[in-house]
Protein backbone atom coordinates (compact mmCIF):
# COMPACT_ATOMS: atom_id res chain seq x y z
CA UNK A 1 0.00 0.00 0.00
CA UNK A 2 1.32 3.58 -1.21
CA UNK A 3 -0.41 6.71 -1.29
CA UNK A 4 1.12 9.90 -1.63
CA UNK A 5 0.32 12.68 1.13
CA UNK A 6 2.13 15.50 1.57
CA UNK A 7 2.10 17.98 4.00
CA UNK A 8 1.56 21.47 4.08
CA UNK A 9 2.61 24.14 6.61
CA UNK A 10 0.76 27.22 6.71
CA UNK A 11 -1.04 29.93 9.15
CA UNK A 12 -4.13 30.22 6.73
CA UNK A 13 -5.98 26.85 7.37
CA UNK A 14 -9.55 28.28 6.08
CA UNK A 15 -8.15 29.79 3.05
CA UNK A 16 -6.67 26.88 1.59
CA UNK A 17 -9.69 24.82 2.98
CA UNK A 18 -11.67 27.32 0.82
CA UNK A 19 -9.57 26.26 -2.12
CA UNK A 20 -8.97 23.02 -1.92
CA UNK A 21 -12.65 22.25 -1.78
CA UNK A 22 -12.90 24.46 -4.67
CA UNK A 23 -10.62 21.46 -6.52
CA UNK A 24 -12.70 18.79 -5.43
CA UNK A 25 -11.12 17.46 -2.28
CA UNK A 26 -12.75 16.39 0.76
CA UNK A 27 -12.10 16.93 4.03
CA UNK A 28 -11.89 14.07 6.10
CA UNK A 29 -10.03 14.91 9.40
CA UNK A 30 -10.56 18.30 11.38
CA UNK A 31 -8.88 18.88 14.20
CA UNK A 32 -7.31 23.05 15.84
CA UNK A 33 -3.79 21.95 14.23
CA UNK A 34 -4.02 19.58 11.72
CA UNK A 35 -6.99 18.58 8.50
CA UNK A 36 -7.18 16.10 5.86
CA UNK A 37 -8.08 16.05 2.30
CA UNK A 38 -8.81 13.44 0.34
CA UNK A 39 -8.83 13.89 -3.72
CA UNK A 40 -9.87 11.53 -6.04
CA UNK A 41 -6.29 10.09 -6.08
CA UNK A 42 -3.89 10.93 -3.17
CA UNK A 43 -4.20 12.74 -0.10
CA UNK A 44 -3.19 16.24 1.07
CA UNK A 45 -2.97 17.23 4.82
CA UNK A 46 -2.55 20.79 6.40
CA UNK A 47 -0.42 21.76 9.41
CA UNK A 48 -0.96 25.20 11.37
CA UNK A 49 2.11 27.54 11.93
CA UNK A 50 2.24 30.56 13.26
CA UNK A 51 2.21 33.26 10.51
CA UNK A 52 5.83 34.59 10.28
CA UNK A 53 6.80 31.00 11.40
CA UNK A 54 9.65 29.42 8.62
CA UNK A 55 7.72 26.50 7.94
CA UNK A 56 4.52 28.58 7.07
CA UNK A 57 3.94 28.13 3.33
CA UNK A 58 6.05 25.31 3.06
CA UNK A 59 5.39 21.76 2.05
CA UNK A 60 7.09 18.50 3.25
CA UNK A 61 6.64 15.69 0.89
CA UNK A 62 5.30 12.28 2.64
CA UNK A 63 3.60 9.18 1.83
CA UNK A 64 1.20 6.76 3.58
CA UNK A 65 1.90 3.23 4.21
CA UNK A 66 -0.08 -0.16 5.04
CA UNK A 67 2.72 -1.89 7.34
CA UNK A 68 5.62 0.07 8.57
CA UNK A 69 8.30 -3.06 9.44
CA UNK A 70 7.09 -3.93 5.95
CA UNK A 71 7.85 -1.22 4.19
CA UNK A 72 10.58 -0.25 5.73
CA UNK A 73 12.35 -3.76 5.06
CA UNK A 74 11.08 -4.06 1.99
CA UNK A 75 12.76 -0.36 1.15
CA UNK A 76 15.85 -0.87 2.45
CA UNK A 77 15.92 -4.14 0.36
CA UNK A 78 15.66 -2.52 -3.14
CA UNK A 79 17.57 0.63 -1.68
CA UNK A 80 20.70 -1.81 -1.38
CA UNK A 81 19.60 -3.79 -4.35
CA UNK A 82 19.37 -0.18 -6.87
CA UNK A 83 22.60 1.23 -4.97
CA UNK A 84 25.14 1.72 -7.40
CA UNK A 85 27.05 3.58 -5.31
CA UNK A 86 27.76 3.31 -1.24
CA UNK A 87 24.68 5.05 0.83
CA UNK A 88 21.58 3.94 -1.14
CA UNK A 89 18.60 4.49 0.01
CA UNK A 90 17.63 3.90 3.74
CA UNK A 91 14.64 3.30 5.69
CA UNK A 92 14.33 3.72 9.50
CA UNK A 93 11.50 3.30 11.60
CA UNK A 94 11.00 6.23 14.05
CA UNK A 95 8.51 7.12 17.30
CA UNK A 96 8.00 11.06 15.68
CA UNK A 97 6.12 14.04 17.15
CA UNK A 98 2.55 12.69 15.72
CA UNK A 99 3.68 8.62 16.34
CA UNK A 100 5.29 5.47 14.70
CA UNK A 101 6.61 6.42 11.43
CA UNK A 102 9.34 5.05 9.17
CA UNK A 103 12.14 8.45 7.61
CA UNK A 104 13.11 7.77 4.13
CA UNK A 105 16.57 9.02 3.03
CA UNK A 106 17.86 9.12 -0.27
CA UNK A 107 21.72 8.72 -1.09
CA UNK A 108 22.33 12.75 -1.03
CA UNK A 109 20.66 13.20 2.33
CA UNK A 110 17.32 14.12 1.42
CA UNK A 111 14.35 12.65 3.51
CA UNK A 112 10.61 12.39 4.33
CA UNK A 113 8.25 10.18 6.32
CA UNK A 114 6.24 7.64 5.74
CA UNK A 115 3.23 7.43 7.88
CA UNK A 116 1.25 4.82 8.99
CA UNK A 117 -2.41 4.66 6.39
CA UNK A 118 -5.75 4.04 8.03
CA UNK A 119 -8.66 1.79 6.55
CA UNK A 120 -11.99 3.42 4.87
CA UNK A 121 -14.94 1.71 6.83
CA UNK A 122 -15.55 -1.16 4.20
CA UNK A 123 -11.76 -2.04 5.01
CA UNK A 124 -10.48 -0.64 2.18
CA UNK A 125 -6.83 1.18 1.27
CA UNK A 126 -9.59 4.08 -0.48
CA UNK A 127 -9.82 7.61 0.14
CA UNK A 128 -13.34 9.70 0.24
CA UNK A 129 -16.04 8.71 -2.76
CA UNK A 130 -16.93 11.92 -2.18
CA UNK A 131 -13.80 13.45 -3.78
CA UNK A 132 -13.84 14.63 -7.64
CA UNK A 133 -12.45 10.95 -9.32
CA UNK A 134 -10.23 13.70 -11.97
CA UNK A 135 -8.17 15.29 -8.66
CA UNK A 136 -4.58 14.07 -8.12
CA UNK A 137 -2.27 15.19 -5.65
CA UNK A 138 1.19 15.88 -6.75
CA UNK A 139 3.67 15.92 -4.34
CA UNK A 140 7.32 17.55 -5.41
CA UNK A 141 10.66 16.53 -4.87
CA UNK A 142 13.36 19.22 -6.04
CA UNK A 143 16.51 17.64 -6.66
CA UNK A 144 19.95 17.90 -7.97
CA UNK A 145 20.24 14.41 -8.59
CA UNK A 146 17.42 13.87 -10.71
CA UNK A 147 18.65 9.64 -11.09
CA UNK A 148 19.03 9.05 -7.17
CA UNK A 149 15.99 10.62 -6.64
CA UNK A 150 14.13 7.99 -9.23
CA UNK A 151 15.59 5.56 -7.29
CA UNK A 152 14.87 6.48 -4.19
CA UNK A 153 10.96 6.80 -5.56
CA UNK A 154 11.59 2.92 -7.30
CA UNK A 155 12.81 1.56 -3.94
CA UNK A 156 9.36 2.79 -2.03
CA UNK A 157 7.67 1.07 -4.72
CA UNK A 158 6.32 4.03 -6.44
CA UNK A 159 5.95 3.22 -10.47
CA UNK A 160 7.53 5.46 -13.29
CA UNK A 161 4.83 7.08 -15.31
CA UNK A 162 4.90 6.26 -18.83
CA UNK A 163 5.52 9.03 -21.20
CA UNK A 164 3.41 9.70 -23.90
CA UNK A 165 4.89 8.33 -27.47
CA UNK A 166 7.80 7.34 -25.47
CA UNK A 167 8.47 3.48 -26.05
CA UNK A 168 11.36 3.25 -22.96
CA UNK A 169 9.01 4.80 -20.20
CA UNK A 170 10.88 3.03 -17.66
CA UNK A 171 13.86 4.93 -17.23
CA UNK A 172 15.97 7.17 -14.41
CA UNK A 173 14.87 10.28 -16.42
CA UNK A 174 11.07 9.54 -15.80
CA UNK A 175 9.83 13.15 -14.44
CA UNK A 176 6.49 11.65 -12.67
CA UNK A 177 5.83 8.20 -10.81
CA UNK A 178 2.38 7.25 -9.47
CA UNK A 179 1.61 5.60 -6.16
CA UNK A 180 -0.42 2.27 -5.97
CA UNK A 181 -3.39 4.08 -3.87
CA UNK A 182 -3.04 7.40 -5.31
CA UNK A 183 -1.07 10.44 -6.01
CA UNK A 184 1.61 11.51 -8.10
CA UNK A 185 5.21 12.25 -7.16
CA UNK A 186 7.34 13.91 -9.88
CA UNK A 187 10.86 15.33 -9.94
CA UNK A 188 11.96 19.13 -10.17
CA UNK A 189 15.40 20.28 -10.58
CA UNK A 190 16.76 21.75 -7.45
CA UNK A 191 19.66 21.90 -5.06
CA UNK A 192 21.43 20.79 -1.95
CA UNK A 193 20.30 18.27 -0.54
CA UNK A 194 16.56 18.81 -2.22
CA UNK A 195 12.85 20.10 -0.89
CA UNK A 196 9.37 19.62 -1.62
CA UNK A 197 6.54 21.28 -3.10
CA UNK A 198 2.71 20.64 -4.22
CA UNK A 199 0.82 20.94 -7.50
CA UNK A 200 -2.06 19.30 -8.31
CA UNK A 201 -3.07 17.14 -11.74
CA UNK A 202 -6.65 16.92 -13.23
CA UNK A 203 -8.05 14.95 -15.59
CA UNK A 204 -11.53 16.30 -16.85
CA UNK A 205 -12.76 19.04 -18.10
CA UNK A 206 -9.84 22.11 -17.96
CA UNK A 207 -12.34 24.87 -19.29
CA UNK A 208 -15.05 23.65 -16.44
CA UNK A 209 -12.39 23.32 -13.06
CA UNK A 210 -11.48 27.22 -14.19
CA UNK A 211 -14.80 28.39 -14.58
CA UNK A 212 -15.85 26.39 -11.02
CA UNK A 213 -13.03 28.05 -9.20
CA UNK A 214 -13.34 31.57 -10.80
CA UNK A 215 -17.44 31.36 -9.58
CA UNK A 216 -15.86 30.84 -6.00
CA UNK A 217 -13.68 33.58 -5.76
CA UNK A 218 -10.50 32.05 -6.83
CA UNK A 219 -8.32 34.04 -9.20
CA UNK A 220 -7.48 31.70 -11.84
CA UNK A 221 -5.14 31.57 -15.23
CA UNK A 222 -4.51 29.02 -17.81
CA UNK A 223 -0.97 29.02 -18.98
CA UNK A 224 1.14 26.80 -21.15
CA UNK A 225 4.13 25.15 -19.74
CA UNK A 226 5.98 22.39 -22.35
CA UNK A 227 2.37 22.06 -24.51
CA UNK A 228 0.69 21.10 -21.11
CA UNK A 229 -2.28 23.17 -20.38
CA UNK A 230 -1.77 24.62 -16.66
CA UNK A 231 -4.11 26.29 -14.59
CA UNK A 232 -2.31 29.10 -12.31
CA UNK A 233 -4.34 29.84 -8.87
CA UNK A 234 -3.50 32.36 -6.29
CA UNK A 235 -2.00 31.00 -3.49
CA UNK A 236 -3.63 31.19 0.10
CA UNK A 237 -0.60 31.62 1.39
CA UNK A 238 0.24 34.73 -0.41
CA UNK A 239 -2.49 36.77 1.31
CA UNK A 240 -2.21 39.99 -1.56
CA UNK A 241 1.43 40.01 -1.99
CA UNK A 242 4.07 38.28 -4.13
CA UNK A 243 5.87 36.38 -1.19
CA UNK A 244 4.67 32.85 -2.48
CA UNK A 245 4.24 31.32 -6.39
CA UNK A 246 0.66 30.54 -7.57
CA UNK A 247 -0.33 27.17 -7.55
CA UNK A 248 -0.40 25.14 -10.38
CA UNK A 249 -2.78 22.49 -11.36
CA UNK A 250 -1.94 20.58 -14.87
CA UNK A 251 -3.56 18.47 -17.23
CA UNK A 252 -3.14 15.14 -16.96
CA UNK A 253 -1.31 14.01 -19.82
CA UNK A 254 -3.10 11.60 -22.30
CA UNK A 255 -3.13 8.13 -22.31
CA UNK A 256 -1.86 5.63 -24.59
Amino acid sequence: MLRVRPIHFTSRLDPWERLLTGLGLVKTVDEPTWREFDAGSGRLALHFVEEGSPQDGTTSLGVEVGDLKEFARRTKESGAAGSTTAGGTTAELIEADHGPSCRITAAGGFSFLADPATRAGDGSWGGSAEADPDIAVVGVWFSEDAVAAAQTLRDIGAQPRPVPGDAGTDTAESEAFTAKNGGILMLGAGTGTGSAGLGFEYAGDFDALRHRLGEAGHEAAVLEEALIPTLHVANPDADGTAAHPPLWISAAPASG
